[in-house]
């Protein structure tokens, strides 16, 4: 076995065992277990040292290269003006709404266009998932292992009802947009489906034990007939609706967790990514779901996203790239076609964080450690970041609106729901 595949097999059996306690740090956590808290987070550390070790070997030239270009391109006058701190605990005043604005840098490179912080609420306990119905007229958080709803009616926030059946921490959740109903998956491997009453009220209507282990990510498809969950068991499971959710099929090619999903415009092809990317396409002839390309990358795949049926974007797990893959018109083969550079070189955090593409805006939403970013897709097929959200942490979650004109967010460092609404000059 080769240096650089052993290396790599290290990188994904560590990047694994650290997203696994650090759900388990969390639960720990509520439970003020502090003789396993410190054991862990030594452990953590230890496994982090190495972690970066490894990866020192294997990129070391190539990252300083990147970051010497980097830095080539900063503009001492255009940062003075944009990075801003803003003090903690400045209560500002927005359409007579009041909420506390804690540190992070704003850096929006379009002035006429940018999402500006609305409205926010104190969320102590750890936030793993955000979701918002079709309407925008309800959140859903999972908190730990609970899920709260809140009411969201002009730009106040209401908390109306506290879900408790899940066992363990709440790790996605997807609104459906043609029923008054949601699914929610834990890290116990657990899929709750949810509905709403005549009274205001959510009620479980059934509950799956679906996987062996957490749930990274969970799609629905446009008709709501097909729901697709991946896992840390390394299994991709398709579910179809009949009286029940039950499961038709099972993809098992993963040798890692499944950590993100991603459904194209005609729903007939899925990009799965953990070390590597699979795409995974429907056979009408054979009925079922069969795997195709295996995309291979440089460094382990962390997040996927569809842009189109011919397009989609794959962010390493570091680094400071993007890149922009299209599908050849010669073999129906996806390739590396576009780059793109954020200012800012360095890992990611739990991933859980999705990015999403909303057509309406032409936006994709990205995570990049402690950043959330805005890339617009321009008329001319090319992606420009508009805007960059620093905050304080790496352990940050966020959700963009179907219509694209919200933003939510919520990071370990301001313990906060933060509700960011889109704004055009």
């Amino acid at each position: 076995m080769s240096i650089q595949v052993l290396n790599r097999q290290l990188e994904c059996n560590f990047t694994e065992t650290e997203k696994q306690l650090d759900v388990f740090f969390d639960y720990s956590n509520s439970f003020s277990n502090l003789l396993i808290i410190s054991i862990i987070q030594l452990i953590k550390s230890l496994l982090w040292i190495l972690q970066f070790l490894i990866q020192a070997i294997q990129i070391q030239n190539y990252l300083s290269q990147q970051f010497l270009k980097s830095i080539q391109l900063i503009n001492p006058t255009y940062h003075q003006t944009f990075f801003k701190k803003e003090p903690n605990n400045q209560i500002n005043n927005i359409n007579n709404h009041h909420y506390y604005h804690h540190n992070y840098i704003n850096i929006k490179l379009n002035l006429s266009r940018s999402f500006i912080i609305y409205n926010s609420i104190e969320q102590k306990e750890s936030c793993f998932s955000i979701a918002l119905n079709k309407d925008c007229s309800y959140i859903a958080l999972g908190c730990e292992d609970l899920i709260k709803i809140y009411e969201y009616k002009k730009a106040n926030l209401k908390q109306i009802q506290v879900l408790y059946n899940h066992q363990n921490i709440v790790t996605t959740i997807t609104f459906m947009k043609k029923s008054n109903q949601f699914i929610s998956g834990d890290a116990g491997g657990s899929i709750f489906i949810w509905s709403h009453d005549q009274e205001n009220e959510w009620y479980q209507t059934q509950k799956i034990k679906a996987h062996n282990y957490n749930i990274y990510c969970l799609i629905l498809n446009n008709n709501e007939d097909l729901f697709i969950s991946g896992s840390g068991d390394q299994t991709i499971k398709f579910w179809v609706k009949q009286n029940e959710w039950i499961c038709q099929q099972i993809i098992k090619d993963h040798e890692q967790s499944v950590d993100q999903l991603s459904l194209n415009d005609e729903e007939n092809k899925v990009l799965a990514c953990g070390c590597d990317i699979f795409l995974i396409e429907y056979s009408k002839q054979q009925k079922k779901w069969i795997v195709g390309q295996n995309i291979k990358t440089e460094f382990q795949a962390y997040s996927i996203c569809f842009i189109n049926n011919y397009q989609f974007t794959y962010r390493p797990i570091y680094g400071n790239l993007m890149y922009i893959y299209e599908m050849s018109n010669i073999n129906q083969q996806f390739t590396k076609t576009k780059v793109i550079t954020f200012n800012k070189v360095g890992g990611t955090n739990c991933g859980i964080f999705q990015q999403q593409f909303n057509k309406n805006k032409q936006i994709l939403m990205c995570n990049h450690w402690d950043n959330v970013n805005l890339i617009r897709k321009t008329e001319n097929n090319q992606f420009k970041v508009e805007q960059t959200i620093q905050f304080d942490s790496s352990r940050l979650f966020g959700q963009m609106s179907d219509d694209g004109k919200y933003l939510i967010t919520w990071d370990s460092t301001s313990n906060e729901l933060q509700i960011r609404k889109y704004k055009e000059q």
